[in-house]
């Protein structure tokens, strides 16, 4: 049989690096499949929903920096793709989208199924190519390859099944991917900015996924400079662990010193961050240094004295070269024991949480931080599961924290978990998911998990609503509507699957429970923890727009007869109990 394009595809895509590709057969993506069948190299991951293959393939693409094939068929299975292509692209992961598509004749013809899929994945793809034609396969796949592992982010091959089963020619497989250059502002910028740093009487940094590679070269400028470290909940994996200048993060996430520490220093070197939340950043009476690989994030967050693009590592590296050590250490300390402080407080529910019902959340993300493994992964859904996470999951050296911390898309835990623990067979992968986003999404593929005997741990905060999207309410001072609904009993729902369930009412039970869950091998375990729908945690530094909107919401919510809501949020969290 002669070699097909789709031949050429898998080959060029294994030669690449690629192990798996997530995705649903179909229709015009079977002359596609055939060839991944011959192929042998690569596994398919069959899913039950392609959004959910794709959250999957971002989390191993992104944990192994190697790229991730996922696949939809023509139309409904390629819409399916777009969430989880715009969390690759924010979150930098090099996923490729094998996308079928109408046959050649048909194309522009309004034809079943078809979409324009440069139109349609503009705003997700950093690069698409529509095959139409043999002799562009290998120049298509290969500038796909290229762009999702040099670029760190996802592309898409849409493939019609005529040209898939189409003779491919003598076209080479072969593929070479460059290593990373070394990349870093001139050496004049890093004088100046060396001079900047020299004049400054006290520096601050605040630093995001981009010292991703650099945590060791950040934290030995930070201790030549005493300097407070902040960071993002991006860079909290990278930055938080055994950093004796950490200060937390800012936000409305936000614990500990790094807001006034930001705010209060002389200088603030801003360092692989795009961090989206401009309020919580400095004005004017603060310097700013912005230094990132990507141009176009410079300065638009907040205005910059100094914008350098280069990679963090190498930057970092050159400027430990030329700047001089600081020796008053007074700033520091400050926002390091203010920090202190802060921790000590949030222990207040942890504290005291095993005598609270229901179970605060707090408790049981810090008993969870306390049983995982030191090389444990955790992955979260958007929701208040990041605020349990950031503020009482800690990570280590060894440690992964990961969510759509860019893209905020809900139900992305269960499927992130899955695709690390295929990445990672064996090491424990933890998946904490809001209630919300485990019935959307995460449900069905339990049983996915459950036919290939995944260890993953799924917990779920089971508070019968949509707790951020109330909390965002409230902060607007608006009266929530259409957060709540009725779960089941999800351990047994689990059983029922196949899975192991396990459910926790009481608080006497945490921490059994979750060193049952952790200890189990041999697949899936869903941890159905019913915990204090009323519990609340606000940032370190609170914006007078929040605290007007949840003093106005709380009002309006007596004024409409929802008075036992009030009492027992205020109950629950001024330390009543």
């Amino acid at each position: 049989m002669s070699r097909k394009v789709a031949d050429l595809l898998w080959e060029m895509l294994a030669n690449a690096g690629v192990k798996r590709c997530y995705g649903i057969v179909g229709d015009a993506l079977n002359p596609v499949i055939d060839g991944l069948r011959r192929n042998g190299k690569i596994e398919f991951i069959h899913v039950r929903h392609e959004e959910y293959g794709v959250f999957a393939a971002v989390a191993e693409a992104y944990l192994t920096g190697n790229p991730v094939a996922v696949c939809g068929t023509a139309g409904p299975g390629v819409v399916h793709l777009f969430n989880g292509l715009m969390d690759a692209r924010k979150e930098g992961a090099p996923v490729i989208a094998i996308a079928g598509d109408v046959e050649t004749k048909l194309i522009d013809t309004g034809a079943l199924e078809e979409l324009n899929p440069y139109k349609f994945f503009e705003a997700a793809s950093l690069y698409t190519g529509r095959l139409v034609n043999p002799e562009q396969a290998r120049a298509i796949i290969n500038t796909a390859i290229l762009t999702a592992v040099t670029e760190k982010g996802p592309t898409v091959i849409s493939i019609p099944g005529d040209i898939a089963s189409a003779d491919a020619g003598d076209q080479s497989s072969e593929i070479r991917i460059p290593t990373a250059p070394v990349f870093r502002p001139s050496d004049a910028d890093l004088n100046q900015l060396a001079t900047m740093i020299d004049a400054a009487n006290t520096v601050a940094i605040f630093g995001g996924d981009g010292c991703r590679d650099a945590r060791d070269e950040v934290i030995e400028l930070a201790d030549r400079l005493k300097a407070p470290v902040g960071y993002t909940f991006r860079g909290k994996q990278w930055l938080e662990h055994d950093n004796p200048n950490a200060v937390g993060m800012t936000g409305l996430l936000g614990y500990g010193g790094a807001y006034g520490a930001i705010h209060d220093a002389d200088l603030l070197l801003l360092l692989g961050t795009d961090f989206p939340f401009s309020e919580f950043l400095p004005g004017d009476s603060v310097k700013k240094v912005q230094i990132d690989k990507n141009p176009k994030h410079i300065g638009r967050r907040t205005p910059v004295d100094l914008g350098l693009v280069g990679d963090i590592k190498a930057t970092v590296t050159a400027l430990l070269r030329s700047v001089s050590d600081k020796t008053d250490g007074r700033f520091l300390n400050k926002h390091v024991a203010d920090t202190k402080s802060f921790h000590e407080l949030l222990q207040h529910y942890v504290v005291k949480g095993p005598g609270i019902k229901p179970v605060r959340p707090e408790f049981l993300a810090a008993t969870l931080s306390e049983l995982a493994a030191d090389d444990a992964m955790f992955f979260v859904d958007t929701g208040t599961a990041c605020i349990w996470m950031a503020r009482h999951v800690f990570g280590g050296r060894n440690r992964r924290l990961f969510g759509s911390f860019s893209w905020a898309s809900m139900a992305n835990a269960a499927p992130n978990a899955f695709g690390a623990q295929l990445a990672y067979p064996g090491r424990q992968t933890i998946a904490m998911c809001g209630d919300g986003g485990f019935t959307m999404l995460a449900l069905g593929d339990l049983l996915t998990q459950v036919e290939r005997k995944t260890p993953v741990v799924q917990i779920i905060l089971n508070n019968g609503s949509l707790d951020f999207v109330n909390i965002e309410m409230q902060e607007a001072g608006i009266i929530p509507l259409g957060v709540e609904f009725k779960n089941p009993n999800f351990a047994r729902v689990a059983e029922a699957m196949g899975a192991t369930g396990i459910r926790i009412e009481e608080p006497g039970d945490v921490r059994e429970g979750l060193a049952a869950a952790l200890a189990h091998k041999g697949g899936p375990v869903v941890v159905d923890v019913v915990v204090d729908p009323f519990a609340l945690s606000l940032p370190s530094h609170v914006p007078f727009h929040t605290a007007t909107g949840f003093t106005l919401s709380l009002a309006k919510q007596v004024l409409s007869g929802k008075m036992d809501t009030v009492i027992k949020t205020i109950e629950r969290n001024v330390g009543l109990i």
